[in-house]
């Protein structure tokens, strides 16, 4: 087993991927010399050379313009947008052209693309630097959407997402980036469109993904002391949902918070409490909660610890659920 941080997670899968097949491309702002400005790419280049890491100009719709015209030539590219605020854009690319292309050649033509978004605030950062916005992707029929939490999964996760035959926005949760795990690559991963249960409860059921899994599990901790019993689950797939452990979990505890930076309104925390509520309504003792980022703009870096939710939002929401 060996000791790596969630951007050295994604640096070793990239490279297996890169060793495994080389169609694999790697295209965006800064990521051969420099290495990215989280160094995730660090060393690629070096070692692969400049056709296969690609410095782009500061152009995001041309990284997908040009992705396009490579997954279609069979290249299975990798688009770096340097900060979520950046993605804006490439948005027209990715919603007419990326989602749209497989359907559109009535299933001919595939569009093999991954399209990394580091993403959430937590690292003081100015603005379009610190933004959520993951709804307006998983909203859009053709994409596949998912988001790791952990090392682990980051090193297993970005491997499958580049040999899906779909495209697949992969949002990577930089203020976690350089927190450790444990990697043991003879243990098999878990699919990668699958929710998971990283803590076992009873009393009610914390939804998150991204960098809200660690701030799930934090309240969980805390709120064991007090003789509650918190399950989380890591959502890890945003689009598709994987639904069956968060019906699994909502039918044992009866009570469902749903934590996600993003705000509120038209989040995912609303398409999965809709569903919860939906599936589960006879077996739910309270409604499903939502703890989310205010529905303003990303505040400036000096308040942005106002504006994330916290463990203590967290166990608001929990004991505003219990107390029904």
């Amino acid at each position: 087993m060996t000791a790596i941080t969630l951007a050295k997670g994604i640096t070793l899968g990239l490279r297996a991927a890169m060793e495994a097949d080389p169609k694999v491309i790697i295209m965006g702002e800064d990521v051969g010399k420099l290495g990215g400005v989280f160094r995730v790419t660090d060393g690629l280049q070096k070692d692969f050379g400049e056709d296969r890491v690609i410095d782009t100009p500061l152009a995001e719709s041309g990284i997908i313009g040009t992705a396009v015209g490579l997954a279609m030539r069979g290249y299975r590219p990798v688009c770096e947008i340097q900060f979520d605020g950046f993605v804006y854009p490439a948005y027209d690319q990715i919603v007419s052209q990326v989602a749209k292309f497989h359907f559109r050649s009535h299933g001919r033509i595939t569009m093999p693309i991954v399209i990394r978004i580091p993403f959430g605030g937590g690292i003081g950062a100015v603005e379009h630097h610190s933004e959520s916005p993951e709804a307006y992707f998983a909203h859009t029929a053709g994409l596949k959407v998912v988001a790791c939490s952990n090392p682990v999964d980051a090193y297993w996760m970005i491997q499958q997402a580049i040999v899906a035959d779909d495209p697949i926005v992969f949002f990577e949760p930089k203020r976690r980036y350089w927190e450790k795990g444990e990697l043991d690559e003879q243990v098999e991963p878990d699919p990668l469109f699958s929710s998971r249960v990283v803590r076992k409860g009873s009393d009610a059921t914390v939804l998150a993904y991204g960098p809200m899994v660690k701030t799930a599990l934090q309240a969980a901790a805390a709120a064991e002391v007090e003789g509650q019993q918190l399950e989380v689950i890591d959502l890890r797939t945003l689009s598709p949902l994987d639904m069956a452990p968060v019906h699994e979990s909502a039918r044992k505890t009866g009570r469902v918070v749903v934590v996600h930076e993003a705000p509120g309104n038209l989040g995912l925390g609303a398409e999965i409490a809709a569903r919860v509520s939906e599936e589960c309504f006879y077996s739910l003792e309270a409604p499903v909660l939502r703890v989310a980022g205010f529905d303003t703009p990303y505040p400036p870096s000096r308040i942005e610890e106002e504006y994330l939710p916290d463990l203590d939002r967290v166990l608001d929401a929990v004991d505003r659920s219990l107390a029904y």
